[in-house]
């Protein structure tokens, strides 16, 4: 297993990605806690973890207040001796921020995913990057969406949160890397397993005055294979890259956008 004996804390674990990365973590070997603002959404999924044989705990946690995320990693490595994986998954509703021209968006909509994102982003990375680099051993994860690099119209302060998390992943690394923490983001497509992008693609279409099934197999038609990423595919590559195996890795955007976008 490529996970075996490593710790891992997901953040947002309740949500479509969080749960898929946290489900294949402990699948591979790894003890996942698992954190969110819904201890009932984070229960049922560290359920089914353990109904599968694996190792999970919840605890109920804002990944933007650093006192709660801080108390909570302090112990985690009480309980488990390390943190050897941070993956930060949170995500915003679009209603209100996507589908709405850039002119009539309000200033606060417009910052609220850059606020939220960045922040948040920083409180979980900084805060295991303490406990990591003192073991000179650990990878800070996070997820983003092909409007990061793409520009792409309604979206909204999204695509802005979106590139400013990857500029962190990169300024994490330059500092963090020679004390053996690695930094990764995975960048993929809209992935239509979630809930969340069915929101997304509906807003988009009804701004432009499509069908959703168009807009989804407009957004498919983009990439070079023809079709969106497949989360099974994000969890996949999210393994591999959190494990040893990816040594080589950090500061870097993994690209599961299937050619949508081209490094």
């Amino acid at each position: 297993m490529l996970l075996e004996s490593k710790n891992v804390v997901v953040y947002g674990a309740a949500g479509a990605v969080g749960s898929a990365v946290a489900r294949a973590f402990a699948d591979e070997g790894a003890r996942v806690f698992l954190t969110g603002r819904n201890r009932d959404a984070v229960d049922t999924v560290a359920k089914e973890i353990t109904a599968a044989g694996g190792a999970a705990e919840t605890a109920v946690v804002d990944a933007g207040d650093e006192k709660a995320v801080t108390e909570h990693l302090a112990a985690v490595v009480a309980d488990a001796g390390s943190i050897d994986v941070s993956f930060n998954a949170i995500g915003l509703s679009p209603v209100g921020l996507q589908g709405i021209p850039l002119a009539d968006l309000p200033v606060q909509d417009f910052l609220r995913p850059v606020e939220t994102y960045t922040r948040a982003h920083f409180v979980t990375a900084k805060s295991a990057a303490r406990h990591m680099i003192a073991r000179r051993s650990g990878v800070i994860m996070m997820h983003t969406p092909e409007p990061a690099r793409l520009p792409m119209p309604l979206v909204g302060g999204m695509s802005v949160g979106w590139a400013a998390m990857e500029g962190l992943n990169r300024a994490l690394s330059a500092e963090w890397a020679q004390h053996g923490v690695r930094t990764i983001c995975l960048r993929t497509t809209g992935m239509v397993e979630t809930l969340v992008i069915h929101t997304v693609y509906e807003l988009h279409a009804n701004a432009i005055g499509i069908t959703k099934d168009q807009m989804i197999e407009m957004a498919g038609g983009m990439t070079h294979r023809k079709r969106l990423t497949a989360r099974a595919e994000l969890t996949q590559a999210a393994v591999f890259l959190a494990s040893d195996r990816a040594s080589a890795m950090t500061g870097a955007v993994a690209n599961l956008t299937g050619g949508i976008i081209v490094d």
